[in-house]
């Protein structure tokens, strides 16, 4: 018997130092949105493997918290949303769902995306009358490249802290993003610069930060209220909008149909541009900085249109 035991123990030592050392598993990771998701990826490398709830052709205000996001969830590491409200509607059901404690607001594995963002169209009072609407400021922060520099700060920290040992690499494609974001806003600064102060007409309010880093003034919505569609009405104002403010371009984002902007196109003399707003929102748009290409790029064709 001493000897079976001692043949087991000297096995035993040669798997453990012959074996080849496995690689530590990923980081499961879950976010509310494709551009999250671009940026989990630059800094996570093959470190992590991320799953977006949202698509980047669909309206994030709207998604519902299927039973499919709560398995995702329920197998995350780590959970990120963009915040301000954007996700109030499914969220909590999902995170419920997913009885996963371990992502619950609070933990280590619940990341709210907007901390750090100063955000725009802060409102005091709220109330049902006024459209879907986010007091705690508009969540479309993303649009803006500055933005996003604070949104991949707090992602290399939590990634970070679920996993010190791989902090070095978070830090160094953390370095990397921040640089290129630096790079890239001089080159679409500098693309639009000819066009700042120049007016436009959105559909929704989700360019307002977009507007606001590259200098141009949104005067009005084709929704008459966040959520509601546009109305005949409101459509003819619109009309006296662009014949007053001298208005070149309509940006139509592409989660919504284009018929209204057409409408208004059709009565007076003005360019309309369908223009995706998230990573994924077209097949060219495969990460957040292709998503700013594609929208600087646009914007400057339709002011160039005659």
């Amino acid at each position: 018997m001493s000897k079976i035991i001692s043949t087991l123990i000297l096995l035993g030592y040669a798997l453990l130092f012959s074996a080849t050392p496995t690689q530590a598993e990923v980081i499961n990771v879950v976010t509310t949105t494709t551009d999250l998701k671009s940026v989990v990826e630059y800094i996570g490398g093959d470190k992590v493997k991320v799953y977006s709830l949202g698509k980047g052709n669909q309206n994030y205000h709207f998604l519902q918290a299927k039973p499919s996001y709560m398995i995702k969830a329920k197998r995350a590491d780590l959970f990120i949303r963009i915040g301000l409200e954007l996700e109030v509607g499914y969220e909590p059901l999902i995170l419920e769902g997913s009885r996963n404690p371990n992502i619950q607001i609070g933990r280590d594995g619940h990341l709210d995306a907007s901390i750090g963002i100063k955000p725009l169209n802060v409102l005091r009072q709220v109330d049902r009358s006024m459209g879907d609407i986010h007091a705690s400021g508009n969540p479309h922060y993303w649009l803006d490249p500055l933005n996003m520099k604070f949104v991949a700060t707090s992602i290399a920290n939590r990634l970070s802290r679920i996993s010190p040992e791989d902090k070095l690499i978070f830090d160094r494609n953390l370095s990397r993003f921040s640089t290129l974001i630096d790079e890239k806003l001089i080159e679409w600064e500098e693309i639009l610069s000819p066009y700042v102060g120049e007016k436009v007409i959105t559909y929704h309010k989700s360019l307002v930060y977009f507007a606001n880093r590259f200098g141009f003034e949104i005067v009005g919505e084709l929704e008459p209220k966040p959520g509601v569609p546009p109305s005949p009405t409101h459509l003819k104002s619109i009309i006296d909008v662009v014949n007053r403010e001298k208005v070149k371009v309509i940006l139509v984002e592409n989660v919504y149909k284009d018929d209204a902007a057409q409408y208004v196109a059709e009565r007076v003399k003005v360019n309309v541009v369908v223009t995706p707003i998230s990573v994924g929102g077209t097949k060219e748009v495969s990460d957040y900085f292709s998503l700013m290409d594609f929208i600087v790029k646009n914007l400057k064709e339709g002011f160039n249109h005659d």
